[in-house]
């Protein structure tokens, strides 16, 4: 079998592709989009789609065409079979939502700078919200950070996927500066003791939950 291009998934008829371009808590801005357009409008691409995660995939190239693709769009790869973090989804949080109390937007820019780019034992998801109606799902993914009155909420080991798991509640009422400290603290545990490919929902499951409060606070 023909290895993939850099970036891209075989699809389901074996012959063509998907890429994800990354798109920061699916931020979009009119270059962005004018970009995209172009692209798709050029290469012909016949399926364009706005993934779970808040990112868009463009489905169904040629593999000869995915790399001049890549340098057409100008955007990083989204990784998205990779064991790393493939992405932060992330609410508007105070930046625009009448019922945001924390800055859920600036926080998920600043976890995605740290951690893209980091090796993990498997793929790591983020939820960052900001407030506790936790629309960027951080109890079903694998660090979840909930805005609140006094501060910020972190979650981890959850999993929205065939084997569902709800986060279990780190530490509550954290300032941003410890809800970034307890992240690191957290995902160096845990890069440091999952087995390869062993999600933090399995991960949790195996180790316990207390042995990993324990460890990081």
């Amino acid at each position: 079998m023909t290895e993939a291009p850099e970036g891209a998934i075989l699809q389901r008829d074996k012959e063509t592709y998907a890429i994800v371009p990354r798109t920061p808590m699916g931020m979009l801005s009119p270059d962005i989009l004018e970009r995209l357009l172009s692209v798709v409008k050029k290469w012909d691409i016949p399926i364009v789609k706005i993934t779970s995660g808040q990112r868009i995939a463009l489905v169904g190239m040629k593999g000869e065409d995915v790399d001049p693709i890549w340098e057409d769009l100008g955007r990083d790869i989204g990784r998205a079979t990779e064991l790393c973090v493939h992405y932060v989804q992330a609410c508007p949080g105070t930046s625009v939502c009448r019922l945001g109390v924390q800055d859920s937007l600036s926080l998920g820019a600043e976890i995605e700078k740290a951690y893209i780019g980091v090796d993990f034992p498997a793929k790591v998801k983020f939820g960052v919200s900001g407030c506790p109606l936790s629309c960027a799902e951080g109890k079903v993914r694998d660090v979840g950070i909930t805005g609140s009155k006094k501060g910020f909420n972190l979650h981890f080991g959850g999993n929205a996927g065939n084997r569902a798991r709800i986060a279990d509640t780190i530490a509550e009422d954290l300032s941003r500066e410890e809800v970034v400290a307890l992240t690191a603290k957290l995902l160096d545990y845990y890069r440091a003791n999952a087995n390869k490919r062993e999600r933090t929902a399995r991960f949790v499951e195996r180790v316990g939950i207390e042995t990993i409060r324990a460890a990081v606070l």
